[in-house]
């Protein structure tokens, strides 16, 4: 998941009630929809989850591109992995954390750097450690959504040149159809990729001086290992992003159908990170933005089985600009606004672009704030279930995160968990919004 500070918000100095008259002005068609009350009932099956991601709960994911850049000195990380939440060793607690609140599935990644940690040489011992975890999720009656790339990469791929280099979609292609055959039997659903339009959305955020950093970095990281090029996909220079991009979308088509040989009916997509953009006032830029932002990957995703949407913020968007957010509005923990109607919002407009069907595969808040939370999973799911009763094909709804864990650049001070995780002990302690989420999902009602 990503949820970066929004940077561009405090060089804008309008008045709040300016702002929140133009979000107003924004969004009548989704005012209009809050206001009807959605029919309870999710549609049967619908699939109700928690996610993780491999480098950010298992700990200790030595032969990764991100565990090598977050120990360079000096580094762009807060503080480095190391245990993470040690889920690589108690991932079957996660699994009955996940079976006792009530929900049907859980998303988890494997871990490329783990299956092939050099070049050609795979690990079929990590082969036999995910495909434990596919069966314990069976055995517990959930279904395994597994995503296969969650931005990590083995150091050595990232040290070749990454997603920059024609070599890496066969590469991943060839990683992909090694994890279907050794577990692909008992995958529900699989994703190549998580955000990969990540950096599209962080090249107008991040200020300059954050790239330069990135730039350093990658340039410190090839010193070290005495390589050309160092190039990660989410943590990268400005300057590499349309190569990477490119990079990530040969990679996804070759991994895709390097799964379909295995398991033809094995549903297959990727995720997309979706700020629900809306329009304000006339000649809004809204449209020019959505291309940039995501128009090329949902062209992709128009020949796949679904699309993950993961939504964790709004924006409008005037003739100028991004306007601020409204004062006096929910804040998540880096200060951008909190607003439950906008995950219906990206659902309606993906769906709408691409006519495959839509899994919600992240959604959620990052905050110490519990009850903030809780209010949000709730409203949020009301507008997702309106969107339902419209007939927008939603699969399921997926929250992140399962755990309190190891959020990138950032390191633990975001708090995403619908657990809370001792440090010390890894004890993991359910929060009161996971039974908000949980008896939502045992009733399959709001």
């Amino acid at each position: 998941m990503t949820d970066f500070p929004n940077l561009d918000r405090a060089t804008m100095n309008r008045r709040g009630v300016l702002a929140a008259g133009a979000m107003i002005a924004a969004a009548p068609v989704a005012a209009r929809a809050a206001a009807k009350r959605a029919n309870p009932a999710f549609p049967q099956g619908f699939l109700w989850g928690a996610a993780t991601a491999g480098h950010q709960v298992e700990g200790n994911n030595v032969a990764s591109d991100l565990w090598f850049v977050e120990h360079l000195k000096p580094t762009i990380f807060s503080e480095p992995s190391g245990d993470a939440c040690n889920s690589l060793e108690l991932w079957a607690i996660d699994l009955d954390i996940v079976k006792s609140l009530g929900l049907t599935s859980y998303r988890f990644s494997v871990e490329w750097a783990r299956i092939e940690p050099e070049k050609g040489l795979f690990s079929q011992a990590m082969l036999d450690h995910y495909k434990r975890i596919v069966e314990g999720c069976h055995a517990r009656g959930l279904t395994p959504l597994v995503t296969y790339s969650h931005f990590t990469a083995p150091r050595w791929f990232s040290a070749q040149g990454g997603w920059n280099k024609p070599e890496a979609a066969q590469l991943f292609a060839r990683y992909c159809d090694k994890v279907t055959r050794a577990f692909g039997d008992g995958i529900g659903m699989a994703m190549t990729l998580n955000e990969p339009n990540i950096l599209l959305l962080l090249r107008n955020i991040l200020p300059p001086p954050v790239w330069d950093m990135q730039s350093q970095a990658m340039a410190a990281a090839a010193k070290q290992l005495g390589v050309a090029k160092f190039v990660c996909a989410n943590v990268a220079g400005r300057e590499d992003i349309d190569a990477i991009e490119q990079g990530l979308m040969a990679g996804h088509k070759a991994g895709r159908a390097a799964i379909k040989a295995v398991r033809g009916d094995l549903p297959v997509g990727f995720t997309l990170s979706v700020i629900d953009d809306q329009a304000a006032g006339k000649n809004s830029m809204r449209d020019k933005v959505r291309g940039e932002l995501y128009g090329a990957w949902l062209e992709v995703a128009k020949t796949d089985d679904f699309i993950g949407v993961q939504n964790y913020e709004r924006a409008v968007w005037n003739d100028k600009g991004r306007l601020p957010a409204p004062d006096g509005g929910d804040r998540n923990w880096s200060g951008t606004e909190v607003w439950a109607g906008s995950l219906a919002g990206a659902v309606r407009y993906v769906h709408g672009a691409t006519k495959v069907p839509v899994l919600v595969s992240e959604h959620g808040v990052g905050t110490e704030d519990d009850t903030l939370r809780a209010r949000f999973i709730a409203a949020a799911l009301e507008g997702l279930k309106q969107a339902i009763d419209d007939g927008v094909p939603v699969l399921g709804y997926v929250h992140w995160s399962l755990l309190d864990n190891y959020e990138w650049i950032f390191g633990y001070k975001p708090r995403f968990g619908l657990c809370s995780v001792d440090r010390t002990t890894f004890a993991r302690t359910p929060k009161p919004s996971a039974s908000v989420l949980g008896g939502i999902a045992k009733r399959n009602s709001l």
